[in-house]
């Protein structure tokens, strides 16, 4: 993931003024060194306004956008970051990506494995970087497992244990389409697992297979899960377990465990523990906040702005982008056989 200089920088749009919003402004905002936020489109002008009042812009205030030809048709914006809610995606993407804007959007991609899969088509039939904000995986454990576990010294995985313990208020699932198949395409897997889903397999590998179960606790009104759980087979060979939930309160950080042959290795809220089958232990990072209690913000912006900056400079470089789409496609198709085996209660392949 080499960084190069940006000689100028570059032009960005951000498409959806919700929630998650806010995040991305200040991760734009502070990575004025690769770019500059040109403007904001939402569906209501005063929800941008209330939004970008939260910044000091000085003179350089964003431009409050009405329409998304705003734009298209602005040759200084180069690329746009999308967090509209999965329903909204691939319409928007299909007239951004054929105006050449390149495209980072917010987690997941779509509502399905197959819109997924259009949306990546449309891009690189456009011709345009397309990249998804994972951020787990600029955490420094994160980076610090994959390396060591590049370097080879591990020996073979033979276990990995994938626990996402999280907790909402029933007040969450009150905004209209949260929860729901139409709007976020499920639950507690393509909302929140799959953040440490998605960095699971950076670091293992590809699951092969599931067998799985799903269900909606009595602690929520919603449509879609709130907790599921899977046997994992991986092509590695190791086998492993997943555990997710948004109805675990009060809510604690997800973990990943991996068991090699001569380490386990743990990440725990930001935290890479090393636990070496000679006795060691080596503990790298820091404890961060992740947003799996009652507050759904309550994590930094910085990962975020590296995720911002590495795509920025992915597109200087001609290179792909660390969560580009077409890697992003894996954890869709994994969220997919979860769901399948779970509907059809029998073991389900993954499609690669």
């Amino acid at each position: 993931m080499g960084q190069i200089a940006i000689e100028k920088p570059m032009g960005v749009a951000l498409v959806g003024a919700g929630m998650v919003a806010p995040t991305h402004v200040a991760a734009i905002r502070d990575a004025k060194d690769v770019a500059f936020l040109k403007g904001v489109l939402a569906r209501s002008a005063g929800t941008v306004d209330a939004l970008l009042q939260n910044f000091d812009w000085g003179r350089d205030a964003p431009t409050v956008f009405t329409e998304v030809g705003e734009i298209t048709r602005d040759s200084s914006i180069e690329a746009v970051v999308v967090v509209t809610p999965p329903n909204a995606r691939i319409a928007l993407v299909e007239e951004l990506a054929n105006a050449g804007k390149h495209i980072l959007l917010e987690k997941p991609i779509a509502r399905s494995s197959a819109e997924a899969s259009e949306i990546v088509n449309i891009c690189e039939g456009a011709g345009v970087a397309l990249g998804v904000v994972f951020q787990h995986r600029m955490r420094r454990a994160s980076r610090l497992a994959k390396k060591l576990i590049e370097g080879g010294d591990l020996g073979s995985l033979g276990l990995v244990e994938i626990v996402v313990p999280w907790w909402r208020e029933q007040s969450y699932y009150a905004e209209p389409g949260r929860g729901s198949y139409e709007r976020d395409g499920g639950g507690v897997l393509i909302s929140q697992a799959i953040h440490t889903l998605d960095l699971a397999i950076s670091l293992t590998g590809p699951v092969e297979s599931v067998q799985a179960m799903i269900a909606t606790t009595k602690f929520h009104e919603m449509e879609a899960e709130d907790f599921a759980t899977a046997g994992l087979t991986f092509t590695c060979g190791a086998v492993g377990s997943l555990v997710a939930s948004t109805a675990s309160f009060p809510g604690t950080a997800e973990t990943i465990t991996m068991h090699f042959e001569k380490a386990s290795l743990k990440l725990d809220s930001g935290v890479l523990t090393v636990f070496w089958r000679d006795g060691r232990n080596e503990h790298f990072g820091e404890v961060a906040a992740t947003g799996g209690g009652a507050d759904p913000m309550a994590f930094t912006h910085e990962w975020h702005k590296d995720v911002f900056v590495d795509f920025v400079t992915a597109i200087r470089a001609a290179r792909a982008p660390v969560a580009s789409g077409e890697e992003s496609l894996r954890v869709h198709k994994l969220i997919a056989a979860i769901e399948r085996s779970a509907r059809d209660g029998r073991t389900v392949e993954v499609e690669q």
